[in-house]
């Protein structure tokens, strides 16, 4: 983990932190978006979707824990779900998903969802 203050963060926010299962990049996505948000940092999202099915996500950051869980939440609800179903995942959803999120760390969940549906947009325009 990076040299930022753990303090803020409660266990389960740690716990995701070490365990990022999605965590990683993918070399042929059929889906993926890149973007760089307020606070400077970046979040990429790699997507496998078939028959309009999200089969496998990876995201990579090198920002912040909050960044890290937030993209590894949006990651683990959009997996294995429809395409229309990934699109109704909201950043509140993610930090409901995330208790304990700092309140001055909520945009990192805006971040990961806006990056997922950028990766969702870039595989419709594909197909």
């Amino acid at each position: 983990m990076s040299e930022e203050n753990l303090s803020e963060y409660s266990g389960d926010i740690l716990k995701i932190a070490n365990n990022l299962k999605h965590f990683g990049r993918m070399t042929d996505p059929t889906g993926s978006a890149r973007i760089k948000g307020p606070c400077g940092d970046e979040i990429e999202f790699y997507l496998v979707i078939n028959d309009g099915i999200i089969e496998d996500v990876k995201f990579y950051t090198d920002g912040c824990i909050a960044t890290k869980v937030c993209g590894s939440m949006a990651a683990r609800l959009a997996t294995g779900k429809t395409i229309e179903d990934a699109l109704s995942i909201s950043p509140k959803q993610v930090m409901d998903s995330l208790q304990g999120l700092p309140k001055d760390h909520c945009h990192c969940s805006i971040l990961a969802v806006s990056a997922l549906y950028r990766a969702i947009a870039d595989y419709l325009l594909k197909i």
